[in-house]
């Protein structure tokens, strides 16, 4: 994962896998008593080539170095800032004017590969999430080549990321490193965190750390949310579409003493208006009310820092037919759908810190959290409950020196499940206690190796050992070289992960007991930076490979039914990425992506005969392009991006032949489709205001639920959503902030 600094600051800021200083870069307003951030600082370690730039909100984050505790914060016009770090992991800066320069132009990047870090990691700041209206996760990867986003049905809203051409259960997303988006509340769990909440993304390809755990199989995501000592002290953000879906965010931050802070982020969304566009009877986007917060507090001290909080979310979805309503559930006078949330969750950090040690540490995280959810599927019900009880303590130091760097602790996973499925019971209770150790070998930021290894004791399905490999290699300072090598392994929830399946007539058949996937990523990425004249730019080219030992196979290949059964043959991924990304002039970015994928799964089918298949809704080939462009000072910005998705395989869905094999039904194809979307911000001192369009083509998937007007009959069927099922949508929002 990262390059493992100062010992606290992983644990309560971004990332256990990466040690961080994170903090805020201002200025005085002139004739007034408030602050406004700077754009653009350049912000590095005294003596180092370790440097980063602060953002458009002069966010900055930069890992702690090993030959240097002094901090420089500069930029033209103003006086150098130097901070000697210690135990601090949270700055607030204000620079000073030198009264030499009568105007000054600030700007800042949008996005970056982590230079430092073994692991191939890009990070998503601020400014990227500002490019689109970003009202949850789900939508904060539009401009991301890496990560993109599934259309599941086209029934109950849910949506699924992929990477490397598998789903997202294969990625572990935590949030501040603390696992969040698995088990049951993977189904809804991106629509869940408000992009206004988040303050960074960090995206790694490849196994992640074996300190946060043994499910990473594809990619690690962690998410950074805003903090209570954040110079922001009030945040509104309003959102409104033509479809009749409104939003309002409001983050507050309170800094109560010299050490102790609080913070509340809060979150209210619905949709009422029914939209039926393509006029199939059936709403195109369920009517819904979300509401979710979190509550939560900051104590910095000398030797000691700690946070802990609460989160709850409650969450109601009502659709199917657009004639339905809650009375007629239980009946067939119309179809209906409908699912009810309720999330709650303990959060706490807490760490020792050694001011005289930087580079040691020892820290605790606990989280525990309930989901429970309730769903009906016309005639059928779903009720799925989840208890977890999650600890990790994380000890690091160093070996004889900064050169040699290990990181070493304790894990606790406990997960209670209690699914109902019509008349099925799926119940179980997993405690895995678990150990691990990585080794960092890290030679002047030039050569990085990390090795690690876990031992986890699963009470359901034994001893698991999952060992990885990180490896970096400068080969020029322009020139990066990486490669990784890692196992992972979950046990997936099959009902949860293929939950818009579920709105269909198909039977969902059970053929044996589901046993753990495991799988082995293998990788290796190119960075290269040029400059050609006054254009500045990178290009990014990596290859991964997953094999599987065994994985959940959700079989659909037969219209009547939802099959479930254990791999039996071989199941792969390949991936392609090359990505470019140009500075021409000034404010002006741009962003060419092109992905290739390879991933096939192995199908049973009768008379015990397997075949080799495409994964079904996985597109071949994807390009993306992203164009944004600023005024001076950012008056004015504009964003423009580009999806082509390719052809990808749909399941058959005519009548079958059971003695007739998969690889000899007709084939069936989703044709390729282009997407774009585009967005025009405002900007002022402390309000901006935003218009924007997704979806500007105007294209739909042509009939996306099939036998809509019969869905009591046997040919029902809404989980063969592969493309956009809503039309254009318009959209416009305001976003008031007030600085310390």
């Amino acid at each position: 994962m990262k390059t493992y600094l100062a010992g606290l600051l992983c644990l309560l800021s971004i990332s256990v896998s990466a040690q961080r200083v994170t903090g805020t870069v201002s200025e005085q307003v002139a004739g007034s008593d408030s602050l406004a951030p700077v754009t653009g600082a350049n912000v590095y370690w005294s003596g180092t080539t370790q440097a980063t730039a602060t953002d458009t909100f002069g966010h900055f984050t930069i890992p702690r170095s090993a030959q240097s505790n002094l901090l420089v914060i500069s930029f033209v016009g103003f006086r150098n800032d130097t901070i000697k770090i210690g135990a601090e992991s949270e700055l607030q800066v204000v620079l000073k004017s030198d009264r030499t320069l009568d105007e000054v132009t600030v700007r800042g990047g949008s996005g970056s590969i982590d230079r430092l870090s073994p692991h191939q990691t890009e990070i998503i700041t601020t400014r990227t999430l500002a490019k689109a209206a970003c009202c949850n996760l789900s939508e904060s990867f539009e401009t991301n080549a890496s990560v993109s986003v599934s259309y599941s049905d086209a029934v109950t809203g849910s949506k699924q990321i992929q990477m490397l051409g598998l789903s997202g259960t294969y990625i572990q997303s935590n949030v501040e490193n603390i696992p969040s988006l698995r088990g049951l509340a993977s189904t809804f769990g991106l629509s869940s965190i408000p992009g206004t909440w988040i303050q960074s993304i960090d995206i790694g390809k490849g196994a992640g750390s074996v300190v946060n755990g043994y499910e990473s199989m594809t990619g690690q995501i962690n998410i950074e949310l805003q903090k209570p000592d954040s110079p922001e002290k009030l945040y509104l953000n309003t959102y409104i579409n033509n479809f009749g879906r409104a939003e309002l965010n409001l983050n507050l931050a309170h800094q109560l003493s010299k050490k102790w802070s609080t913070g509340l982020l809060t979150h209210g969304s619905t949709l009422r208006n029914k939209v039926d566009n393509n006029g199939d009877g059936f709403l195109d986007m369920p009517l819904y009310t979300q509401v979710n917060a979190i509550n939560r507090w900051k104590y910095q001290g000398d030797k000691l820092m700690a946070q802990f909080g609460v989160k709850a979310l409650v969450e109601d979805r009502t659709g199917g037919q657009a004639g339905f309503e809650k009375e007629m559930r239980g009946t067939t006078q119309a179809y209906g759908f409908g699912s009810k949330i309720n999330r709650y969750e303990f959060f706490s950090k807490i760490a020792r810190l050694f001011p005289e040690q930087p580079y040691k540490g020892l820290g605790l995280i606990v989280n525990a959290s309930v989901f429970d959810s309730k769903s009906f599927f016309g005639l059928n019900n779903y009720d799925g409950k989840q208890k977890t009880l999650y600890a990790n303590l994380i000890y690091q130091s160093i070996i004889g020196n900064t050169n040699h760097s290990y990181k070493t602790g304790l894990s606790y996973l406990l997960d209670n499940y209690d699914e109902r499925y019509k008349a099925q019971t799926l119940t179980r209770n997993e405690s895995v206690p678990g150990a691990f150790f990585e080794y960092t070998y890290n030679n002047l930021d030039k050569f990085v190796l990390v090795a690690g290894g876990r031992v986890d004791f699963h009470n359901l399905y034994g001893t698991q050992w999952t060992p990885r490999m990180h490896l970096k290699y400068n080969v020029t300072d322009q020139t990066i070289l990486r490669a990784s090598a890692g196992k992972g392994f979950r046990v997936a929830n099959p009902l949860a992960e293929y939950y818009g399946n579920l709105v269909s007539s198909r039977q969902v058949l059970f053929r044996e007991q589901i046993r753990p996937e495991k799988s082995w990523n293998y990788g290796a990425s190119l960075t290269q930076e040029f400059a050609l004249g006054g254009m500045k730019g990178n290009l990014i080219v990596d290859y991964y490979r997953t094999t599987f030992d065994n994985q959940l196979v959700a079989d659909m290949e037969d219209p009547r039914y939802l099959s479930f059964y254990n791999l039996n043959g071989r199941a792969f991924a390949n991936s392609f990425q090359a990505e470019a990304n140009l500075t021409p002039v000034k404010r002006f970015e741009l962003k060419l992506a092109y992905r290739l994928f390879d991933v096939k799964q192995t199908v049973s089918q009768a008379y015990d005969q397997r075949v080799l298949l495409p994964r079904m809704m996985v597109s071949r080939d994807r390009v993306l392009f992203n164009a944004g462009y600023a005024l001076p000072y950012d008056k004015w910005k504009f964003d423009f991006t580009a999806q082509w998705n390719g052809k990808k395989r749909l399941p058959y869905m005519g009548d079958i032949d059971h003695h007739q094999l998969a690889e000899n039904l007709p084939s069936t194809m989703a044709p390729a489709f282009y997407n774009f979307n585009a967005q025009i911000t405002r900007t002022f001192p402390k309000w901006d205001i935003y218009l924007g369009g997704e979806n500007l083509a105007n294209f739909t998937q042509k009939n996306p639920i099939i036998g809509a007007d019969q869905p009591f009959g046997q040919h029902f069927d809404a989980g063969m959503a592969w493309g956009p099922v809503v039309g254009r949508m318009i959209y416009a929002g305001i976003r008031y902030k007030i600085i310390r």
